[in-house]
């Protein structure tokens, strides 16, 4: 039998409607076939651009649509490093991909705490002050990789005003906003700001498939030229058919339905790790509760090595990202993990998680 993989970000296969997206590949084919199939402009498939655009206010031309995300990161880090070189800011944890971009980059990279409630907002308010060249902060503010959290509507307001006050640019990477299990839907940091200082950022990966590679960036005016000469010395023209098959499942009004879908299939997902982590866990090890995305933290308690868990959960048929992996040179995070509950069957992920908690406790 496979590992149970808490390790994988990835929609379960279910999600994920080939059906669905074929019909969608045909009809975008049989419309658009020609235009689809031929060299394209840098920023992608112009009717996605527009219907993007229409939905966070701005012109199509300040919509760049990326294969995934992390090669738009590549692009913004690329573009803000060169104008305003600096400290980048991160939360702590962050993601583990863009740090290895940063580190790829030569950036200098100061992690930020967080707590229950996301970003803590004194400690950037320290970091402000204390002077020097800042080139951006990098946030996940809603279900964010890797603790699952969201950031308040108070602390999105003041975080706005800080980077009006200080100048600050901000790259807001929201791929996960729209799964939501419950309660309310935050505004953007992008809605807050305008748009004049927040860079904003999300992907079809989490909510159509993957595979598609569809990512795309609200960008100021002032970054659009510079995302369209990285993308077409990179790759010369986008694949439009991916990007095509995304706007026929929009235009048709199947995007909506399809997300309701999914949203269910990883609410179950998500349930039922946090019931079996009430059941099971130990004392002593604590645990975030998302409203969404697909992810959540866990602090493992005092005494716990992540890494020589891992190694024995492998053992035994269970996988996770250990947390230091989401800290700059793996500074911290050595007591807890990553769990991701949006791959594997619920009946797996309990099994999975009395697993872990049996380790845990064989450690007593």
């Amino acid at each position: 039998m496979a590992p149970i993989s808490f390790a994988r970000g990835a929609p379960t296969p279910e999600c994920l409607d080939a059906a669905l997206v074929a019909d969608c590949a045909r009809a975008a084919l049989e419309r658009d076939g020609t235009t689809i199939l031929s060299y394209g402009a840098g920023g992608g498939y112009g009717p996605l651009r527009e219907t993007l655009a229409a939905r966070h206010g701005v012109d199509a031309g300040r919509v760049f649509l990326t294969t995934g995300g992390l090669q738009g990161f590549v692009f913004y880090a690329a573009a803000q490093l060169a104008r305003k070189p600096g400290r980048v800011l991160v939360e702590a944890p962050t993601y583990d991909r863009p740090l290895k971009i940063l580190e790829r980059e030569g950036a200098e990279v100061v992690a930020l705490p967080m707590d229950d409630e996301g970003l803590d907002l004194d400690a950037l308010e320290a970091e402000l002050r204390r002077g020097g060249d800042i080139s951006f902060l990098y946030t996940i503010p809603t279900f964010q990789n890797p603790s699952g959290r969201t950031l308040g509507v108070e602390r999105r307001q003041r975080l706005v005003e800080f980077a009006r006050a200080h100048d600050l640019a901000v790259l807001e990477d929201d791929p996960y906003g729209l799964v939501r299990y419950e309660g309310a839907m935050p505004p953007s940091l992008h809605e807050l700001d305008g748009g004049s200082r927040v860079t904003f950022t999300s992907s079809f990966s989490k909510t159509v498939a993957p595979g598609l590679r569809v990512g795309y960036f609200v960008v100021g005016a002032d970054l659009a030229a510079a995302y369209d000469d990285r993308a077409v010395s990179t790759y010369i023209s986008p694949s439009l058919l991916p990007q095509a098959i995304v706007f026929e499942l929009m235009d048709r009004g199947g995007f909506e339905p399809n997300l309701e879908r999914v949203r269910g299939l990883l609410r179950a997902r998500r349930d039922a790790m946090l019931s079996a982590l009430d059941s099971h866990a130990p004392a002593g090890a604590s645990w975030s509760r998302p409203e969404g995305g697909y992810f959540l933290w866990i602090e493992f308690g005092a005494g716990v090595d992540s890494t020589a868990l891992l190694a024995r959960a492998i053992e035994a048929g269970v996988t996770f990202v250990k947390g230091s992996d989401f800290f700059p040179g793996g500074s911290a995070g050595t007591s807890a993990a990553r769990l991701a509950f949006s791959y594997e069957t619920p009946e797996r992920i309990a099994d999975g998680v009395t697993l872990l908690a049996s380790l845990l406790l064989a450690r007593g």
